[in-house]
Protein backbone atom coordinates (compact mmCIF):
# COMPACT_ATOMS: atom_id res chain seq x y z
CA UNK A 1 0.00 0.00 0.00
CA UNK A 2 1.42 3.37 -0.82
CA UNK A 3 -1.28 5.65 0.57
CA UNK A 4 -1.09 8.01 -2.39
CA UNK A 5 -4.52 7.65 -3.98
CA UNK A 6 -7.58 9.90 -3.88
CA UNK A 7 -6.44 13.40 -2.92
CA UNK A 8 -8.00 15.68 -0.35
CA UNK A 9 -9.46 18.67 -2.16
CA UNK A 10 -10.17 22.15 -0.90
CA UNK A 11 -13.58 22.84 -2.31
CA UNK A 12 -15.46 24.22 0.70
CA UNK A 13 -13.65 27.58 0.78
CA UNK A 14 -14.25 29.92 -2.16
CA UNK A 15 -11.26 30.17 -4.47
CA UNK A 16 -11.01 33.93 -4.07
CA UNK A 17 -10.74 33.54 -0.30
CA UNK A 18 -8.06 30.84 -0.26
CA UNK A 19 -4.77 31.82 1.34
CA UNK A 20 -1.70 31.77 -0.84
CA UNK A 21 -0.15 28.36 -1.25
CA UNK A 22 -3.38 26.35 -1.26
CA UNK A 23 -4.28 24.79 -4.57
CA UNK A 24 -8.05 24.87 -5.31
CA UNK A 25 -8.28 21.45 -6.95
CA UNK A 26 -11.55 19.93 -8.21
CA UNK A 27 -13.41 17.70 -5.77
CA UNK A 28 -12.65 13.97 -5.89
CA UNK A 29 -13.64 13.00 -2.32
CA UNK A 30 -16.30 14.05 0.14
CA UNK A 31 -15.08 16.52 2.76
CA UNK A 32 -15.26 15.34 6.36
CA UNK A 33 -13.59 18.29 8.06
CA UNK A 34 -13.44 21.76 6.55
CA UNK A 35 -11.30 24.47 8.11
CA UNK A 36 -11.60 28.07 6.93
CA UNK A 37 -9.38 31.03 7.88
CA UNK A 38 -8.51 29.58 11.27
CA UNK A 39 -6.48 31.71 13.69
CA UNK A 40 -5.47 30.49 17.13
CA UNK A 41 -4.14 32.42 20.11
CA UNK A 42 -2.69 31.68 23.53
CA UNK A 43 -3.50 34.97 25.17
CA UNK A 44 -2.03 37.67 22.94
CA UNK A 45 0.35 35.26 21.17
CA UNK A 46 -0.87 34.06 17.78
CA UNK A 47 0.06 30.42 17.10
CA UNK A 48 -1.92 29.65 13.92
CA UNK A 49 -2.28 32.14 11.08
CA UNK A 50 -5.17 31.88 8.59
CA UNK A 51 -5.27 28.09 8.13
CA UNK A 52 -7.67 26.76 5.48
CA UNK A 53 -7.88 23.14 4.31
CA UNK A 54 -10.29 20.28 3.80
CA UNK A 55 -9.81 16.74 5.10
CA UNK A 56 -11.43 14.11 2.88
CA UNK A 57 -13.62 11.40 4.33
CA UNK A 58 -12.06 7.96 4.92
CA UNK A 59 -8.57 9.15 4.00
CA UNK A 60 -5.37 9.62 5.98
CA UNK A 61 -4.07 13.17 6.16
CA UNK A 62 -0.59 13.82 7.57
CA UNK A 63 0.64 17.11 9.01
CA UNK A 64 4.40 17.66 8.90
CA UNK A 65 6.75 20.48 9.84
CA UNK A 66 9.44 21.38 12.39
CA UNK A 67 8.80 21.42 16.13
CA UNK A 68 6.77 24.38 17.32
CA UNK A 69 5.19 25.12 13.95
CA UNK A 70 1.58 24.66 15.13
CA UNK A 71 0.75 21.13 13.94
CA UNK A 72 -0.36 19.78 17.31
CA UNK A 73 -2.22 22.97 18.16
CA UNK A 74 -4.09 22.70 14.89
CA UNK A 75 -4.98 19.09 15.64
CA UNK A 76 -6.48 20.15 18.97
CA UNK A 77 -8.75 22.69 17.31
CA UNK A 78 -10.55 19.89 15.47
CA UNK A 79 -12.12 18.54 18.67
CA UNK A 80 -11.67 21.61 20.88
CA UNK A 81 -9.11 19.93 23.11
CA UNK A 82 -7.46 23.36 23.45
CA UNK A 83 -10.29 24.40 25.78
CA UNK A 84 -8.41 22.77 28.65
CA UNK A 85 -5.82 25.60 28.39
CA UNK A 86 -6.58 28.98 29.94
CA UNK A 87 -6.69 32.02 27.65
CA UNK A 88 -6.70 29.90 24.50
CA UNK A 89 -9.06 31.15 21.80
CA UNK A 90 -9.83 30.44 18.18
CA UNK A 91 -11.16 32.52 15.30
CA UNK A 92 -12.46 31.18 12.01
CA UNK A 93 -14.46 28.12 11.08
CA UNK A 94 -14.15 24.39 11.67
CA UNK A 95 -16.88 22.22 10.17
CA UNK A 96 -17.54 18.53 10.77
CA UNK A 97 -19.85 17.27 8.03
CA UNK A 98 -20.68 20.95 7.42
CA UNK A 99 -21.71 21.43 11.07
CA UNK A 100 -19.95 24.12 13.10
CA UNK A 101 -17.66 22.41 15.62
CA UNK A 102 -17.53 25.53 17.79
CA UNK A 103 -21.28 25.44 18.40
CA UNK A 104 -21.53 21.69 19.11
CA UNK A 105 -21.84 20.12 22.54
CA UNK A 106 -18.22 19.34 23.37
CA UNK A 107 -18.92 15.85 24.74
CA UNK A 108 -20.83 14.93 21.59
CA UNK A 109 -18.02 16.38 19.48
CA UNK A 110 -15.36 14.31 21.21
CA UNK A 111 -17.39 11.16 20.75
CA UNK A 112 -17.32 11.85 17.03
CA UNK A 113 -13.71 13.07 16.92
CA UNK A 114 -11.40 10.92 19.03
CA UNK A 115 -7.78 11.67 19.88
CA UNK A 116 -4.63 9.68 20.65
CA UNK A 117 -1.67 11.53 22.09
CA UNK A 118 2.08 11.34 21.55
CA UNK A 119 2.70 9.64 24.89
CA UNK A 120 0.50 6.64 25.53
CA UNK A 121 -1.74 7.42 28.49
CA UNK A 122 -3.63 4.32 29.62
CA UNK A 123 -5.80 4.77 32.68
CA UNK A 124 -4.62 3.13 35.95
CA UNK A 125 -7.09 0.34 35.32
CA UNK A 126 -7.16 -3.09 33.75
CA UNK A 127 -6.87 -3.57 30.01
CA UNK A 128 -10.58 -4.38 29.87
CA UNK A 129 -11.63 -1.35 31.90
CA UNK A 130 -9.51 1.00 29.79
CA UNK A 131 -11.52 0.09 26.71
CA UNK A 132 -14.83 -0.18 28.56
CA UNK A 133 -14.49 3.26 30.16
CA UNK A 134 -15.86 5.31 27.27
CA UNK A 135 -18.58 2.76 26.63
CA UNK A 136 -19.74 2.98 30.24
CA UNK A 137 -19.68 6.79 30.21
CA UNK A 138 -21.84 6.77 27.11
CA UNK A 139 -24.22 4.18 28.51
CA UNK A 140 -23.33 1.56 25.92
CA UNK A 141 -23.22 -2.14 26.69
CA UNK A 142 -23.56 -4.18 29.85
CA UNK A 143 -22.44 -7.66 30.77
CA UNK A 144 -21.89 -9.84 27.71
CA UNK A 145 -22.69 -6.96 25.36
CA UNK A 146 -19.97 -4.84 26.96
CA UNK A 147 -17.48 -7.69 26.68
CA UNK A 148 -18.27 -8.07 22.98
CA UNK A 149 -17.79 -4.35 22.37
CA UNK A 150 -14.45 -4.37 24.21
CA UNK A 151 -13.29 -7.36 22.19
CA UNK A 152 -14.37 -5.70 18.94
CA UNK A 153 -12.40 -2.55 19.79
CA UNK A 154 -9.29 -4.52 20.71
CA UNK A 155 -9.58 -6.44 17.45
CA UNK A 156 -9.87 -3.19 15.47
CA UNK A 157 -6.70 -1.99 17.20
CA UNK A 158 -4.93 -5.27 16.30
CA UNK A 159 -4.36 -6.02 19.98
CA UNK A 160 -6.88 -8.73 20.86
CA UNK A 161 -4.69 -11.75 20.14
CA UNK A 162 -1.93 -10.34 22.34
CA UNK A 163 -4.07 -9.49 25.39
CA UNK A 164 -7.14 -11.76 25.29
CA UNK A 165 -5.76 -13.90 28.14
CA UNK A 166 -4.78 -10.95 30.34
CA UNK A 167 -7.73 -8.56 30.08
CA UNK A 168 -7.90 -8.13 33.87
CA UNK A 169 -4.23 -7.27 34.27
CA UNK A 170 -3.04 -3.68 34.61
CA UNK A 171 -2.66 -1.77 31.37
CA UNK A 172 0.74 -0.66 32.66
CA UNK A 173 2.00 -4.22 32.21
CA UNK A 174 1.86 -3.80 28.44
CA UNK A 175 4.80 -2.70 26.29
CA UNK A 176 4.93 0.85 24.95
CA UNK A 177 3.61 -0.14 21.55
CA UNK A 178 0.83 -2.22 23.10
CA UNK A 179 -0.14 0.67 25.38
CA UNK A 180 -0.41 2.96 22.37
CA UNK A 181 -2.65 0.46 20.56
CA UNK A 182 -4.71 0.14 23.76
CA UNK A 183 -5.23 3.91 23.71
CA UNK A 184 -6.31 3.61 20.08
CA UNK A 185 -8.72 0.80 21.05
CA UNK A 186 -10.10 3.01 23.82
CA UNK A 187 -10.68 5.82 21.33
CA UNK A 188 -12.25 3.44 18.81
CA UNK A 189 -14.65 1.92 21.35
CA UNK A 190 -17.13 4.79 20.97
CA UNK A 191 -16.88 4.50 17.16
CA UNK A 192 -15.54 7.96 16.28
CA UNK A 193 -15.95 9.26 12.76
CA UNK A 194 -12.57 11.01 12.90
CA UNK A 195 -9.42 9.87 14.69
CA UNK A 196 -6.70 12.41 15.51
CA UNK A 197 -3.21 11.09 16.27
CA UNK A 198 -0.50 13.36 17.63
CA UNK A 199 2.85 11.71 16.84
CA UNK A 200 1.60 8.29 18.01
CA UNK A 201 4.82 6.48 17.03
CA UNK A 202 7.45 8.95 18.24
CA UNK A 203 8.50 6.82 21.22
CA UNK A 204 8.06 3.42 19.56
CA UNK A 205 10.52 0.99 18.02
CA UNK A 206 10.30 0.14 14.29
CA UNK A 207 8.29 -3.05 14.87
CA UNK A 208 5.67 -1.29 17.00
CA UNK A 209 5.59 1.59 14.51
CA UNK A 210 4.92 -0.83 11.65
CA UNK A 211 2.00 -2.32 13.59
CA UNK A 212 0.48 1.13 14.17
CA UNK A 213 0.86 2.01 10.50
CA UNK A 214 -0.75 -1.26 9.42
CA UNK A 215 -3.57 -0.52 11.86
CA UNK A 216 -4.16 2.89 10.24
CA UNK A 217 -4.62 1.29 6.84
CA UNK A 218 -7.15 -1.11 8.35
CA UNK A 219 -9.11 1.73 9.96
CA UNK A 220 -9.22 3.97 6.90
CA UNK A 221 -12.30 2.42 5.21
CA UNK A 222 -14.47 3.36 8.20
CA UNK A 223 -12.69 6.30 9.82
CA UNK A 224 -11.14 9.58 8.70
CA UNK A 225 -7.62 9.92 10.13
CA UNK A 226 -5.45 12.99 10.73
CA UNK A 227 -1.93 12.28 11.97
CA UNK A 228 0.80 14.66 13.10
CA UNK A 229 4.24 13.22 12.50
CA UNK A 230 7.86 14.36 12.53
CA UNK A 231 8.75 11.27 10.52
CA UNK A 232 8.50 12.27 6.88
CA UNK A 233 9.02 8.69 5.74
CA UNK A 234 5.97 7.75 7.79
CA UNK A 235 3.90 10.49 6.14
CA UNK A 236 5.03 9.24 2.73
CA UNK A 237 4.09 5.66 3.64
CA UNK A 238 0.66 6.14 5.16
CA UNK A 239 -0.90 9.42 4.06
CA UNK A 240 -3.17 10.13 1.12
CA UNK A 241 -2.55 13.87 1.58
CA UNK A 242 0.00 15.95 3.45
CA UNK A 243 0.09 19.48 4.80
CA UNK A 244 3.35 21.28 5.58
CA UNK A 245 3.25 23.74 8.49
CA UNK A 246 5.87 26.40 9.19
CA UNK A 247 5.76 29.15 11.83
CA UNK A 248 2.04 28.73 12.35
CA UNK A 249 1.14 28.84 8.68
CA UNK A 250 0.05 26.13 6.26
CA UNK A 251 2.63 26.51 3.53
CA UNK A 252 1.41 23.76 1.24
CA UNK A 253 -1.27 21.07 1.16
CA UNK A 254 -1.55 18.48 -1.59
CA UNK A 255 -1.44 14.83 -2.49
CA UNK A 256 1.37 13.19 -0.58
CA UNK A 257 3.16 12.01 -3.71
CA UNK A 258 3.25 15.59 -5.02
CA UNK A 259 4.40 17.07 -1.73
CA UNK A 260 7.38 14.71 -1.63
CA UNK A 261 8.20 14.45 -5.33
CA UNK A 262 7.25 17.85 -6.72
CA UNK A 263 6.50 20.41 -3.99
CA UNK A 264 5.10 23.72 -5.18
CA UNK A 265 6.77 25.83 -2.49
CA UNK A 266 10.48 26.32 -1.87
CA UNK A 267 9.96 26.14 1.90
CA UNK A 268 8.43 22.70 1.50
CA UNK A 269 11.28 21.50 -0.68
CA UNK A 270 13.84 22.87 1.76
CA UNK A 271 12.20 21.02 4.64
CA UNK A 272 11.73 17.64 3.02
CA UNK A 273 15.27 17.70 1.62
CA UNK A 274 16.69 18.40 5.07
CA UNK A 275 17.91 21.97 4.55
CA UNK A 276 16.22 22.90 7.83
CA UNK A 277 13.99 21.41 10.51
Amino acid sequence: MNGFANPVVMTSIPETDKPAGIDPRPATAEPKVTVGHLNFYYGARQVLDDISLTVAENKITALIGPSGCGKSTFLRTLNRMYETVRHARVEGQVLLDREDVLSMDVSALRRRVGMVFQKSNPFPKTIFENVAYGLRVNGRGRGADLAELVEASLRRAALWDEVKDQLHKSAYALSGGQQQRLCIARALAVEPEVLLLDEPCSALDPIATAKIEELLFGLRPNCTIVIVTHNMQQAARVADDTGFFLLGRLIEFDETKLIFKKPAKKETEDYITGRFG
